[in-house]
């Protein structure tokens, strides 16, 4: 139950649920999401753990950034079910779609220079 509970938890927030979106289009950095989610870094931080926790997220670290994804491998059958439905939910919502257009655009090296 304890898996269970952490793919919930993970799932029960707004700006949990558009990172995962956004991370089926490709690969993001912290610095990234912080630029398309209008948040502060610990809270995209804080998100991020959660969703590592619940096993639906992997970080990889590049150089000085460290990349998130979607789990590959994902270890639970919750975690895996939640991931395969988000894939075909929220498709047609207009805030997700407006994000996702935004994330095809975003440049970290443009970020970091600010």
């Amino acid at each position: 139950m304890k898996e269970f509970v952490k793919v919930m938890k993970a799932m029960s927030d707004p700006s949990r649920i558009k990172i995962l979106k956004l991370l089926q289009n490709k690969k993001l950095c912290v610095c990234e999401l912080q630029a398309l989610l209008e948040l502060s870094q610990p809270t995209i931080s804080k998100h991020l753990r959660l969703l590592e926790d619940a096993g639906m997220v992997k970080g990889c670290r590049d150089k000085l950034w460290v990349n998130y994804s979607l789990a590959k491998s994902v270890e639970t059958i919750y975690a895996k079910t939640m991931l395969l439905n988000l894939k075909k939910w929220l498709n047609d919502d207009p805030e997700v779609a407006s994000l996702r257009l935004k994330s095809l655009q975003v440049d970290r090296d443009d970020i970091c220079k600010k």
